[in-house]
């Protein structure tokens, strides 16, 4: 589990397809450098989260730390589309005595989003996000917390629908913290949406009996359900 807090921004060594050395397991690999605030405490084995995506440490020295990154991984998130000298968002799992400033973050990308526009508004950034799959769209809310590239960042604005986005604001302290603030129109951020909404869905799917797709069924079953409890009373 993790915050959402960046603790350090790493820079990428290499991406190897096919690392079949004992750390590398035969299959992909990512070594990340330029990090030594995070790896004083590492163990083999730990949990980091590499631009929001929890990795398992397979090595690690002073400055540097290897990955194993699974195919789902590479499916679901950005990282294959890493390269040489890219820069990282970092965080390592929570402990006992962390404080969570941020909102708690699975470390699970859920898809990746396409950056549409970045704005000024004083010395702020407004970035506004598409995602691949547009059903995650229902979990985000005005006001409510997504996690972008690993970073815990509040949402400001919300559209639905095919064409649906979401906006967060970067306030100067935070440009200089993630790598978010540095990427482009067009380029691809990995996205965890808040755990909550998911639980909530569930529940009340569970409720109703299994209706699921938040349409105008679900909404009417709901209310037919409260009136029915009402009458019992």
């Amino acid at each position: 589990m993790f915050t959402g807090l960046v603790e350090a921004v790493g820079t990428v060594t290499s991406l190897e397809d096919l690392d079949r050395s004992s750390s590398g397991g035969g299959g992909t690999s990512l070594t990340i450098s330029d990090c030594n605030v995070i790896l004083t405490d590492a163990h083999l084995g730990d949990s980091i989260s590499v631009n929001g995506t929890c990795l398992t440490v397979t090595e690690f020295d002073e400055k540097s730390f290897k990955v194993g990154v699974a195919p789902e991984t590479l499916r679901r998130t950005n990282l294959g589309s890493l390269k040489q000298n890219d820069k990282v968002n970092l965080e390592r799992a929570v402990s006992a005595n962390t404080r969570l400033g941020g909102h708690v973050v699975q470390g699970h990308v859920d898809t990746v989003a396409k950056i549409l526009s970045v704005t000024p508004d004083g010395n702020a950034l407004t970035f506004r996000f598409q995602p691949r799959e547009k059903d995650v769209l229902r979990y985000i809310v005005e006001k409510g917390f997504i996690t972008i590239d690993g970073a815990s960042l509040t949402v400001t604005k919300v559209v639905d629908g095919d064409d649906g986005f979401w906006e967060v604001m970067l306030i100067a302290y935070t440009q200089e913290k993630v790598v978010t603030a540095t990427k482009k129109p067009g380029d691809y951020v990995n996205v965890e949406i808040d755990l909550v909404g998911k639980y909530v869905e569930k529940s009340v799917n569970a409720y109703l009996g299994g209706v699921s797709g938040g349409d105008f069924a679900v909404l009417e079953k709901m209310v037919g359900r409260i009136v029915e409890e009402k009458l019992k009373r």
